[in-house]
């Protein structure tokens, strides 16, 4: 029964397959040179293609009577009425369009007639936004990233034999990357989609899954604002923005008539280019004032990052008797970085568009569906279905890296291949440290490069921390991992040897992380300095930023997603604590200076700041983002961040006589915070409130207290609960508080008016931190500095009250 069932459909597939007739050919130009990618459609419907770069079409459809319309930005429109009863071959030659200044007279002096069309299509702008509330499509995409040149070698790797395993010639030039893929994207007012993908290729890999997204490759100038994050620290203006007169001027090309409407072509030109606005031209229609394309561009002048030239075309078809819809979108870029030079293209072709689907609001939570299976459609099944034809290049990238990469997914391939890589040599001791991958067993052991483990504190004196790493894929569907990593620790200078080990294990939809051993650790649990600086400010400075002891420990964790954006986590700890001294006073410089003690509230005495003493302890910890959006992919389900503030609320038992356990207290703490608010093109914001109070503390020790996130030295870890000038232990308490953190980054909306240092990209932030405890009243900070991509230099100045407390320079990292 079940063969029979299949027979049936694999017939019904192959007459629909069948049924379909090819109507094929080449547009170009007046000059006989090919048009890449104009729009084929055929009218009153909502189908239609794209030709390929080399001007090429090809479109499948039922046997019948058709009106086909060709058309291209800067050109022409032309149409063809045909009667499809076979494979069809139509060449088209498009002319360039004739844009006619009749009617129109602009006086010297005067205003251009640009202006008032730019003005009526701005007063129609969130008509056209909110028009159609809701609707359904599919997109076909197709991403290519070539190679334009490459160095040799970069940074100890030899780039030259990188480039010929991915097929790239012996200049290192090629395509790096070809993908194709069909989606179903489902949108709904004012912001919610959820995309579907169909079907999938990506050349060179029988496994991967296509990069193409229909829910990002997407511009709509009836919003005031594109965001592409990575490409501009700040949103693009539109050009019909309700304040893009502030930003454009522009001048009227004359118009041209096309299906009966006239059609306005406008020439956008930014009245500074440094500023995040496109150029180019908008083909505007008369009476309605909508878009009926455009092609624009934006470049480096407007301190794009890593891309030269982003080139963006769009062209509008109408769907149903009034709503016009995207029937195509292109991104061209090009760029470079590091001598790496790169340029490509995305391109999607929309169809099918239903403007009044039936939804259930509830599939929203899912943006993005990819199935296991939709990467295993056949050369067949993509013959048939691909609607924009590949070009000659395009199919032997698809033909030499298939033979690549069945001989790159192939055991003695890979084998081979860990042979080489795992070899240890001195430069990976010291330099890049020790991976060694059994590829075929996915099973990845790390060794760190060796200088990353010295280090130098006062209590330990010269010390090495030496981490290893075992990684072991448990399940290769759903891409779960073992992890084990040890951790020895030797003091040369007080002669303690500590060990220890941690892990996480998987456990259904839960993870259930170990820690156990000994260990010295930060009085601040926040790990305020890093190891790095204090080793820095130590030896240089001697200032021991750090303030340590030694602990003894075993630690059990189980965390998980309770629903949507709830998690939740419960760990239990044992810990045997003890206080060092200093054992060492050695630094290169400053030696006529004295270290200050390991007692942060006594530093000129170096006594006891705690005794020996024994604590256990449960927490309890849950947070929600008010969001529920994921994306699934055959690998399982990933959660995306939200656009609300995460809540979090914590609450810490110490429990007395348990495993002689002395702390004796309750802890509760809240925290609200929000990253990455957008404020249009004057940057973006955030915050962190946070809060706390210990309800019992009957036996409390200093290790136990709430820390804050201070700063001693010059450099500091960025984070949003950071104080700038903040002392490092001082100031923790054994009672309440209050923290409240806001910054905001201008993202080069001051800097970049400055010529030469606009060059610079800078991106200028603006901090205010305050903390309130029993025993420190109203304390604030204020900064201001500027950022480049993940470093800061801010200058900070701290006040208690009207009374000035510090002030200084400092440079933050986004990395540890």
């Amino acid at each position: 029964m079940r063969f029979s069932l299949f027979l049936l459909a694999l017939s019904l597939f192959s007459i629909t397959a069948w049924s379909q007739i090819t109507i094929s050919g080449t547009i170009t130009d007046d000059n006989d040179k090919p048009i890449p990618f104009a729009s084929v459609l055929i009218r009153n419907t909502t189908r239609g293609t794209s030709a390929n770069s080399e001007g090429n079409y090809k479109l499948q459809l039922p046997k019948g009577k058709y009106e086909i319309l060709y058309k291209a930005i800067g050109f022409q429109q032309q149409g063809r009425e045909i009667d499809l009863t076979e494979n069809l071959t139509v060449n088209v030659q498009l002319n360039t369009a004739a844009y006619q200044l009749k009617d129109v007279i602009v006086r010297a002096g005067g205003e251009d007639p640009a202006y008032a069309i730019i003005r009526k299509a701005i007063r129609k702008r969130k008509t056209y936004l909110n028009e159609v509330d809701a609707y359904t499509c599919e997109v076909y995409l197709k991403g290519l990233q070539r190679s334009l040149g490459a160095p040799k070698k970069f940074l100890g790797q030899n780039i030259d034999n990188m480039a010929k395993q991915i097929g790239l010639d012996s200049n290192r030039k090629g395509i790096v990357y070809l993908s194709e893929s069909e989606s179903k994207l489902t949108v709904m007012k004012p912001d919610l989609v959820h995309e579907e993908m169909l079907s999938s290729k990506v050349s060179g890999s029988n496994r991967a899954f296509s990069f193409n997204r229909a829910g990002e490759i997407k511009v709509n100038l009836y919003e005031n604002f594109q965001a592409y994050q990575g490409i501009s620290n700040r949103p693009l203006i539109s050009p019909i923005a309700d304040n893009a007169l502030n930003y454009y001027n522009y001048k009227w090309l004359g118009t041209t008539e096309e299906n009966g409407e006239t059609i306005n072509k406008i020439q956008v030109i930014p009245k500074h280019s440094f500023e995040p606005v496109f150029s180019g031209m908008i083909y505007i229609i008369d009476d309605s004032w909508r878009i009926n394309s455009f092609d624009l561009q934006i470049t480096k002048s407007a301190n794009l990052n890593i891309v030269d030239t982003l080139k963006i075309s769009e062209q509008y078809m109408p769907v149903g008797k009034k709503n016009w819809m995207p029937a195509s979108i292109k991104f061209d870029f090009t760029g470079g970085l590091f001598g790496f030079k790169f340029g490509g293209y995305f391109l999607a072709v929309y169809r099918d568009y239903n403007l009044d689907p039936k939804i259930n609001k509830k599939e929203f939570e899912e943006l993005m569906r990819v199935p296991v299976g939709v990467n295993k459609k056949d050369s067949t099944y993509w013959k048939q279905q691909r609607p924009v034809p590949l070009t000659s290049e395009e199919v032997t990238d698809y033909s030499k890296k298939a033979v690549l990469a069945a001989k790159r997914e192939s055991k003695p391939y890979l084998d081979s291949l860990d042979s080489v890589n795992n070899r240890i040599t001195p430069g990976k001791i010291l330099l890049t440290g020790v991976l060694i991958r059994h590829r075929t067993k996915n099973e990845f052991i790390t060794f760190a490069p060796l200088p990353t483990t010295l280090l130098y504190n006062t209590v330990e004196g010269f010390a090495i921390n030496y981490q290893m790493s075992y990684l072991k894929k448990i399940d290769t569907i759903t891409n779960k991992y073992l992890r084990i990593s040890p951790n020895i620790r030797y003091g040369f200078s007080n002669h303690l040897f500590n060990a220890n080990v941690n892990g996480n294990v998987p456990i259904g939809l839960a993870n259930l992380g170990f820690n156990v051993g000994t260990d010295m650790t930060d009085m601040n649990n926040l790990y305020p300095a890093s190891v790095l600086s204090n080793t820095f400010n130590s030896l240089i400075r001697r200032r021991n930023l750090q303030k340590l002891y030694e602990k003894r420990f075993a630690g059990l964790s189980l965390s998980r997603r309770i629903t949507g954006g709830w998690l939740g986590s419960v760990s239990t700890e044992y810990a045997d604590r003890e206080w060092y001294p200093n054992s060492s006073n050695f630094s290169f410089f400053h030696t006529q200076k004295q270290y200050t003690s390991n007692n942060p509230l006594q530093p000129d005495l170096d006594v006891p700041l705690f005794p020996r003493n024994q604590s256990f302890k449960v927490n309890i910890t849950t947070s929600y983002n008010f969001s529920n959006k994921y994306v699934t992919y055959p690998s399982g389900r990933y959660y995306m961040p939200s656009k609300y503030p995460t809540v979090e609320v914590s609450y810490t038992k110490a429990i007395s006589n348990v495993f002689g356990s002395d702390a004796d207290y309750d802890l509760l703490t809240a925290s609200v915070s929000k990253s990455n608010i957008p404020m249009g093109v004057y940057g973006l914001s955030g915050f962190y409130i946070g809060a706390g109070k210990f309800l019992t503390a009957k036996q409390i020790y200093y290790p136990d207290y709430v820390h804050f996130l201070g700063n001693e030295g010059f450099g500091y870890r960025i984070a949003p609960n950071r104080f700038l000038l903040l002392p490092l232990y001082n100031f923790s308490t054994p009672d309440k508080y209050f923290e409240a953190h806001l910054e905001h980054n201008f993202m080069g909306y001051i800097l970049n008016n400055v010529p030469l240092i606009r060059k610079l990209k800078l991106q200028e932030i603006v901090d205010f931190n305050y903390l309130a405890t029993p025993t420190l009243k109203n304390y604030y900070e204020i900064g201001f500095g500027a950022q480049y991509f993940g470093i800061r230099l801010m200058y900070g100045l701290s006040f208690s009250g009207t009374k000035r407390l510090d002030s200084g320079l400092k440079i933050g990292f986004s990395f540890p």
